[in-house]
């Protein structure tokens, strides 16, 4: 009586036979180790990865699995965006009623938009996970520096992706979310109507850079028409041909991991690596489909350009700029800032020459750049998180157990340091300047170069606790004599004048001034100037917050307010 071949039988049958072989290249298979080094290298997939790898980069907690959990969820957005299409209208009459048939009326369509809105979410999350991990393990080193440039690109592409499909639901989520970001645009120098500059090349409402992103002066049919595209074909064939780049690049500039010890043998990737990705993108996959079917996306009424909500915010990853209106003008935060960041995390590789800390996680060894790097995403973080969970009706403060439904008194006025108009004193009149311009650009412009030279020329090390300690006492001296003079300083404003001095002080002076001073001008200065963009946050945080001052210079005439 014949006997039923075993599972393994089966499986060789397969593998061995001339349909498998004609796609998967090689001879018979063997698993040996020339076996699985030919199957890396004659798949159109895995020929992406090197043929063996150092063990380090086999270990969960080297890259969290944070780039493959990236792609993976990519591949979800792609496959649930074309389901998606077959049954949206991009127009503002059918939009908000095709969403709505999708989670009442069509199969399975609700679960398919729900794990399109949260892979979007998730994607930011991810890439931006993935960029801490990669900046901490020291791979953007070289050879690794235009891969970075590139991750970062991809990055931005991806706030980018997520924040036109934010409003294809046409809802009052999506039209008010994309009036704000979008309002930040005009903002823009020389291109936007309310730019610095904007006024003297001409720019209005009706031909500046928003004007072009919106197809109109608000969003509307022709707003929503040109998200579809941008969010459907435009931003993902441009994410795609950076991704195959990226890929391309990772296997030519090969891994970043560091060997535990030296000439040690290297694992294969087949199937060692190709496991674990494929554990992570099942897990990944998994996650989304059960979350997308307990948590529904969220979905408000029908859009209505009449009716503006209170507050009105910013998808949450932009909410950060959002919060930063609060104390600096829209061209600072919704243009020069953002563009000061992307710039600045394309050009690390290229300033940073410490040799140290590749392809392993090492905080001493690269205090200052982890210390730096750490500190500006904590901002961001904390920034979004003010602007989330804070900030209620009017934009006004409200704390989490404070009802939104109990209006606030109108917060206390703001005042001017130096600009057109003033009092000539310093307990000046609200929206009045204490000085007047002529003296307020000499002195910022000194104090800016001073901040930005004096850490590389004093040449003693003032790294340390007593440093520290000095830092506070004199913060606190400085703070009781503003306490007893005629500005009356509180108690809680002094407080935040001893943190936020002590912050911009410590980050934007003692640290450089012990661990980049040895740097080349060129690499010095472009370090120190994104080093005080950071902690000229925090002092305009400290202005505002602790002494209502809004601008340091406001120049109306050419609508300029630092």
């Amino acid at each position: 009586m014949p006997t039923l071949p075993s599972l393994e039988e089966i499986k060789k049958e397969v593998i061995d036979s001339q349909i498998w072989r004609s796609v998967f290249r090689g001879g018979l298979w063997k698993d040996t180790p020339r076996d699985r080094s030919a199957h890396i290298i004659g798949n159109v997939w895995l020929h992406l990865h090197p043929v063996r790898i150092r063990k380090r980069a086999l270990e969960w907690t080297y890259t969290w699995g944070l780039g493959g959990i990236s792609f993976a969820l990519y591949l979800i957005l792609t496959i649930t965006g074309v389901l998606l299409m077959f049954y949206y209208r991009p127009t503002i009459d059918l939009a908000y009623r095709d969403i709505k048939d999708l989670e009442f009326a069509i199969t399975l369509g609700k679960l398919m938009r729900n794990m399109h809105r949260w892979a979007a979410q998730a994607m930011v999350v991810g890439v931006i996970a993935h960029m801490v991990s990669v900046f901490l393990r020291g791979a953007y080193k070289k050879p690794r520096e235009f891969n970075w440039s590139v991750g970062v690109l991809l990055l931005t592409l991806t706030l980018f992706l997520s924040f036109t499909g934010y409003l294809l639901p046409w809802d009052q989520l999506a039209i008010w979310a994309v009036t704000v970001g979008t309002n930040m645009a005009g903002a823009t120098p020389v291109l936007g109507n309310e730019g610095p500059l904007g006024n003297l090349v001409g720019a209005h409402i009706n031909n500046d850079v928003r004007f072009v992103l919106l197809g109109g002066t608000m969003v509307g049919e022709n707003t929503l028409l040109r998200f579809y595209v941008m969010h459907c074909v435009a931003v993902p064939l441009v994410v795609g041909i950076l991704l195959i780049l990226h890929f391309w690049r990772i296997r030519k500039d090969s891994f970043s991991a560091a060997p535990y010890e030296p000439n040690e043998e290297k694992w294969e990737v087949w199937p060692h690596l190709v496991k674990r990705e494929y554990i992570a993108a099942a897990g990944c996959t998994l996650f989304m489909f059960v979350w997308s079917i307990v948590m529904n996306a969220p979905l408000e009424v029908i859009a209505n350009p009449n009716v503006t909500p209170n507050p009105s915010k910013a998808p949450w990853y932009f909410v950060g700029l959002q919060e930063l209106l609060v104390y600096f003008d829209p061209w600072i935060a919704g243009v020069v800032m953002p563009g000061l960041i992307i710039v600045g995390l394309m050009a690390i590789p290229f300033i940073d020459t410490n040799p140290k800390g590749v392809g392993y996680y090492a905080w001493k060894e690269r205090k200052f750049a982890n210390t730096g790097f750490m500190l500006g995403i904590t901002m961001w973080f904390t920034l979004i998180a003010i602007g989330y969970w804070f900030r209620g009706p009017n934009f006004f403060w409200y704390w989490p157990w404070e009802s939104w439904l109990i209006p606030k008194a109108a917060p206390r006025l703001t005042w001017n340091v130096f600009g057109p108009n003033p009092t000539w004193r310093l307990w000046c009149t609200p929206n009045l300047s204490a000085f007047p311009l002529w003296l307020g650009i000499p002195v910022v412009a000194g104090l800016g170069a001073a901040s930005l030279l004096l850490p590389k020329l004093i040449q003693k090390e003032l790294d340390g606790w007593k440093t520290n300690l000095a830092i506070v006492g004199a913060l606190a001296l400085v703070a009781a004599a503003m306490r007893i003079s005629p500005l009356h300083v509180s108690l809680g404003q002094g407080a935040w004048l001893v943190a936020f001095g002590w912050m911009h002080f410590y980050f934007g002076f003692v640290m450089p001034q012990r661990h980049i001073r040895t740097l080349d001008w060129a690499r010095y200065i472009v370090t120190m100037a994104l080093v005080l963009s950071t902690t000229a946050v925090l002092l305009k945080m400290c202005a505002r917050l602790a002494f209502d001052i809004k601008y340091l210079i406001t120049i109306p005439g050419i609508s300029m307010n630092i």
